[in-house]
């Protein structure tokens, strides 16, 4: 079994009791990453009575305790239930190098390939042997970027013979990496030199990371020093404006990030090693507590608030949204796909009407804030990245499955990979 992930938005999870294969009937869970999307039901598995292996890279089983602990906080589980299966998927999972391969019972093997999206992403690839014959099938997983701060670009992997393929976003295009910092810059400048705030939706989990990697950026570099001189005002590595993480989760990730150092980027490396800390810089503050949360909402200066969840379905940016969106200095700045069926899919959709409002936690709230989409943020390849990825296989796999998208995006990717010759089934 590939990921096992909890379900958002408007999207309907599959009760266990109607898989084709009982929890306590599989032999392997592979974790492609950690995101809740792909890991959240290890807990139900687990009290349904899977005792197989987790298999996933060493930085994903870093990341699995952090992220299941604060998911299952929000689900019916008592204290002690909760660290038992936390100590039971802990004593299940194996974290494994990339770039290797490793042998399972049954004549099968797998290897792990870097592929961005977030720090552990593997796309796997499995071999099944019979005699003399041979069988491979690769997941593509969340394929990541190209050029992701902190983030080794993905790799190409084998020819196999069956692909299964993400399809995210197989009907767009993102922004380049400069484009998308250049319009960070642009809206930050703006809405602080207005006396506003800027409040930005991230997930704790990588988006949050590449955010504080930016900033940084943005703070540091000449480059963009001279293109705002609000930046140019302050001293380099100094943000303008107080910088706030209003996510415990997204806090105590960043520092295990900085524990898995040795798995960046040679840039992120680089940095590291001059002096200049990629996901830290002065003026950059953690609300690590709830009262910190309480007393950062009356907070009436400009600021930069970086808080969770990413499309707004709950966490502490519920709170600020409700405040922050009857606004008109505000400035809320989407940088992920927002699913239908949540907050953030429809703030985006009636911000620019008239009258535009959004029904948060139960109540109404007037949009007058500006919002602000920056696609080039999204930790999924777009459909150019996609095709590419695809075609830099040395065969072309004998099939193709498009899975993890929405109709319109499956059609779309699936026309333009039928277009270069591809078997799309």
């Amino acid at each position: 079994m590939v990921d096992c992930g909890a379900v958002q938005g408007n999207d309907q999870a599959l009760p266990l009791s109607e898989w084709p294969v009982a929890p306590d009937n599989i032999d392997y869970i592979f974790l492609t990453h950690a995101h809740i999307d792909h890991i959240g039901r290890l807990p139900s598995l687990i009290t349904s009575g899977f005792n197989g292996d987790i298999i996933c890279s060493h930085p994903t089983k870093a990341l699995l305790a952090v992220m299941l602990r604060d998911a299952m906080n929000f689900m019916d589980y008592s204290g002690e239930e909760l660290e038992k299966i936390l100590g039971i998927i802990d004593e299940l999972s194996w974290g494994f190098e990339y770039g290797q391969s490793f042998d399972l019972k049954g004549g099968a093997s797998f290897s792990l390939g870097r592929a961005g999206h977030i720090l552990g992403f593997s796309f796997i690839r499995f071999v099944f042997r019979h005699g003399t014959n041979e069988y491979s099938v690769l997941f593509s997983g969340d394929l990541g970027n190209l050029d992701t701060p902190l983030l080794p670009d993905p790799e190409i992997p084998e020819a196999s013979d069956l692909l299964v393929l993400e399809s995210t976003y197989g009907n767009r295009l993102h922004e380049d990496r400069e484009k998308r910092l250049c319009r960070l810059g642009e809206v930050i400048s703006a809405t602080i030199e207005n006396q506003g705030t800027v409040y930005i939706p991230a997930f704790a989990l990588g988006r949050t990371q590449e955010l504080l990697y930016e900033l940084d950026r943005l703070f540091t570099e000449a480059e963009w020093r001279q293109k705002f001189p609000l930046f140019s005002r302050h001293d380099s590595g100094t943000s303008p404006v107080p910088v706030f993480v209003d996510t415990p989760l997204g806090a105590e990730i960043t520092k295990i990030f900085s524990f898995l150092a040795q798995f960046w980027d040679q840039e992120a490396k680089e940095l590291m090693l001059s002096g200049d800390d990629p996901l830290d810089f002065n003026g950059l503050y953690s609300a690590a507590r709830f009262h910190d949360h309480v007393r950062l909402l009356d907070y009436d200066k400009p600021a930069i608030i970086v808080a969770g969840s990413g499309m707004c379905t709950g966490g502490r940016i519920v709170d600020h949204l409700k405040r922050a969106l009857p606004d008109p200095e505000n400035h809320i700045v989407f940088v992920g796909y927002q699913a239908m069926g949540t907050s953030g899919r429809d703030i985006l959709r009636y911000s620019h009407k008239p009258g535009g409002y959004a029904v948060i936690d139960g109540e109404r709230i007037s949009i007058r804030a500006k919002v602000t989409k920056i696609s080039g943020y999204s930790a999924h390849a777009d459909a150019h990245g996609l095709v590419q990825w695809t075609k830099s296989m040395k065969e072309k796999p004998a099939r193709i499955k498009l899975v993890h998208g929405e109709p319109l995006a499956q059609m779309a990717l699936k026309s333009e990979l039928t277009r270069h010759g591809y078997s799309v089934v």
